[in-house]
């Protein structure tokens, strides 16, 4: 059973929507957001990545950040430039990029079943990261990004948002990266009932994007409890937000790689060891793999295919048998001697979005000796490590596009 419940968010006015909606905090570093906002008082940046107003910030762990965060959501409010809905509802959330849609439900779901393992993860969270967000929360007293989440479709839940989505919508936008962003409010009781029932025999939900997000919220949950001795269970801070997509509708995009030396080999003696494992193709100018264990590696200004060899591959487990951990178990591990991608400096990541280009340029002008494109888990994959109770390798997924921040806040308070 999935507890799935509607909640009466903080949301922009639609004449401010397209000001105020941003990209999540995490996939722009603080400069490139000083830049975004240079503009814009209103964007929501200011409230999920507020270390852009203190230039002299100090790291997780300076109180200040928070502090900013929660006073400019506050402005944001006084302004009437956030404002909150009458009543709890549901929100039906659509995204367009190029030709594919995705649509799913912007909602408070129980973090009793995340802690209980019915809200599956995919991956570790970092200690550092899980904190700064566990301190954002605390301090602002909301949630002010939702985690995305996949589910196995129900004909139910499909049937009334396609009736939904008939209706005009509350906002319809495009984004300064093209992407398309429409959202209806769903306040009928029956459509409400609806949902919520649509979703009780949903056996398990699964995160995949906002492992983070999730940590913190669970983390503020604890400490919200332990601070009341009054506390029933049923408060704000027991609910995390989220919005929900049927998983046929999720697509994951590449998630690449690029090491910046050879581990004390030359070119030759790279490739002699990688034709160990993988047969080498040269001329690649497909530059991305197009089926899985073909991979593409760039190295000396050429592209090259690597397909694994038969005796490499494992079916068997659903971790062994990604593409992510053939590469590490049998080329960047052993080869170039990357024990830990998590922790190696020497490895950057880079998401399927940015384009073959941006690995070229990464090995041509930013230092680094060779990149690697990867064909992309599928999203059947990524469940089936959920329901293993594993984790996949760092940096599997990249999940596009993006659910932007400021469309949605759930207040703890």
């Amino acid at each position: 059973m999935s507890r799935v419940v509607p909640f009466r968010a903080l949301r922009p006015g639609k004449p401010v929507v397209h000001q105020v909606a941003a990209p999540p905090y995490d996939v722009l570093n603080v400069a490139e957001a000083r830049e975004q906002v240079r503009h814009n008082p209103l964007s929501f940046l200011h409230v999920e990545k507020s270390e852009i107003d203190l230039p002299d910030a100090a790291g997780v762990d300076d109180r200040r950040i928070y502090e900013r965060a929660k006073e400019n959501l506050e402005a944001l409010i006084h302004q009437g430039i956030l404002v909150p809905e009458e009543s709890a509802a549901f929100y039906l959330y659509r995204q367009q990029m190029g030709n594919h849609i995705q649509t799913g439900i912007a909602a408070c779901v129980s973090l009793a079943e995340y802690e209980g393992g019915r809200i599956r993860r995919h991956e570790f969270t970092r200690a550092d990261k899980e904190r700064e967000r566990t301190l954002h929360i605390d301090t602002v007293g909301a949630q002010t990004g939702p985690v995305l989440l996949a589910y196995r479709g129900e004909g139910a839940i499909d049937r009334l948002t396609a009736q939904v989505a008939e209706r005009p919508p509350e906002y319809a936008f495009t984004a300064d990266n093209g992407v398309r962003h429409t959202v209806w409010v769903i306040r009928d009781p029956a459509e409400i009932r609806a949902i919520t029932e649509g979703f009780a025999p949903v056996e398990a939900l699964y995160i995949a994007d906002g492992h983070h997000r999730a940590a913190a919220a669970a983390a503020v949950a604890r400490l919200r409890s332990s601070r009341n001795s009054c506390d029933r269970g049923d408060e704000a801070h027991h609910f995390m937000l989220a919005v929900l997509f049927p998983s046929d509708q999720l697509r994951i995009m590449d998630y690449n790689r690029a090491v910046r030396d050879l581990n004390g080999l030359t070119d030759a003696a790279f490739l002699k060891r990688v034709g160990e494992n993988f047969r080498i193709s040269p001329n690649f100018t497909a530059k991305s793999p197009e089926q899985r264990h073909d991979f593409g590696m760039y190295l000396g200004g050429a592209w090259r295919r690597l397909t694994a060899r038969a005796e490499i591959l494992r079916e068997d487990d659903p971790i062994s048998g990604l593409d992510v951990s053939l590469l590490q178990q049998n080329l960047l591990g052993p080869i170039l001697g990357v024990r830990d991608q998590r922790t190696d400096a020497r490895v950057d990541f880079i998401g399927g979005v940015r384009g073959m280009a941006e690995l070229e340029r990464q090995v041509d002008q930013a230092g680094f000796a060779v990149a690697f494109s990867l064909y992309p888990p599928t999203v059947v994959q990524m469940m089936a490590v959920a329901d293993a109770g594993k984790v996949m390798p760092p940096k599997s997924t990249w999940f596009e596009p993006k659910l932007l921040s400021g469309l949605f806040v759930h207040r703890l308070e």
